[in-house]
């Protein structure tokens, strides 16, 4: 019941405009003629050291610092290879916002608060949830609140930087931790990092989206003599080309290890490596696994259940009421539809929350103990 009261009180101060335009960037994305600068590298590589792990392979890929997919391309949008939940309706990330200030009071109201997002695409999220942490400032106060985020990408550090600060930063030098770093458009501090560990230590909300899929994974297949990891060779029918093998076995592997897209349709994992973007479900029970007894994890729970128990429906309503132009209202419609229908993001895309196991304990109060408050999101919570 507290949680409900807490996102009844936060959820009217958040005015829900309609943002017609997900798209950060004013310019239309450019897209890179296809090369074959890492297929090359890689076809070097192997005929030098032999077959590659399928996480090599996606590391060099993806992130090869030269071609990688992720280091010169803007990715995102309709005119790119795929489009996220924060790029298709504003809302995504607005209940995002609220759940981030709500597990912020829920934890005590720590006087610091960072924000850090792990691969922030063009910034659509991290944008919509400033824009309601700037519209929570009675709630907030005086808490000293800073962004941070880790992007190995130069090409959407920038993307970033001109939708979150106007493009207002600096570059710093290589060797520090911070490359980049500015003011948002709200008045926050804002800085850019390549890796995790460089984020400093405070009271932190920590979102990955659609990030832990993207990371280089090693795949294993069983044979009859146990299971072997499964590599990355040479096709030696067609030189040019690479294959899926079986490690010292002459079985060939099974193409569906992970999922490549480009242009929004399925694409041949192997063929123009670093034109594409690879993916891999995540495997959620070894994520609860790593994490051992040092935290307290929530989920997984569909992205359609995690939407509906922030209040979704309800947030719809408020954005329809207030918008006259056919166009938009049918858009709004159809995005709603996108991120909860079943048969598309609802079911496909899944929420998973990984908290210090303080959050949940039960607290001492003066006269009796008092219960943790729920996780927002996580139970059926009524928000109208």
């Amino acid at each position: 019941m507290r949680t409900v009261l807490r996102l009844k009180r936060l959820m009217p101060e958040v005015m829900w405009t309609v943002w017609g335009n997900r798209s950060c960037s004013n310019s239309s994305i450019r897209r890179l003629e296809s090369n074959t600068s890492i297929l090359k590298h890689l076809i070097s590589k192997i005929t030098a050291t032999g077959p590659i792990s399928v996480a090599e392979y996606m590391r060099e890929a993806l992130t090869n610092p030269v071609s990688g997919y992720y280091v010169k391309n803007d990715m995102l949008g309709a005119g790119g290879d795929f489009i996220t939940s924060p790029e298709i309706s504003q809302i995504f990330g607005e209940l995002l916002g609220v759940w981030c200030v709500s597990e912020w009071m829920a934890a005590g109201k720590s006087s610091v608060f960072q924000l850090v997002e792990l691969g922030p695409g063009r910034g659509s999220l991290a944008s919509d949830i400033l824009r309601v942490f700037s519209q929570l400032k009675a709630v907030l106060g005086e808490t000293d609140i800073s962004v941070h985020l880790v992007e190995v990408s130069p090409k959407l550090s920038q993307l970033q930087a001109k939708c979150l600060t106007g493009d207002q930063t600096w570059t710093c030098n290589d060797d520090q931790p911070v490359y980049r770093s500015g003011t948002t458009c709200t008045g926050l501090p804002i800085y850019w990092y390549h890796r995790i560990e460089d984020v400093p230590r405070g009271f932190s909300v920590f979102l990955a989206h659609e990030f832990f899929d993207a990371l280089p994974i090693h795949k294993f297949q069983r044979t009859e003599k146990g299971w072997r990891e499964v590599m990355v060779d040479i096709d030696p029918e067609s030189p040019e080309k690479l294959r899926f093998v079986v490690s010292h076995s002459p079985t060939l592997a099974s193409s569906m290890l992970i999922q490549g897209f480009k242009g929004h349709q399925l694409h041949n994992v192997l063929e123009a490596p670093g034109m594409a973007d690879l993916t891999a479900d995540v495997d959620f029970s070894y994520l609860r696994k790593i994490t051992g007894n040092q935290v307290t994890c929530l989920g997984p729970i569909t992205q359609r259940s995690f939407l509906k128990n922030m209040g979704i429906d309800s947030r719809l309503q408020v954005l329809l009421r207030s918008c006259h132009d056919p166009s938009t209202r049918a858009q709004l419609i159809n995005s709603y539809d996108m991120l909860i229908n079943p048969e598309k993001m609802g079911h496909r895309f899944q929420f998973f929350s990984v908290l210090s196991r303080g959050r949940l304990a039960q607290r001492k109060g003066m006269q009796k103990d008092t219960a943790p408050l729920p996780v927002a999101g996580f139970a059926e919570l009524n928000v109208q």
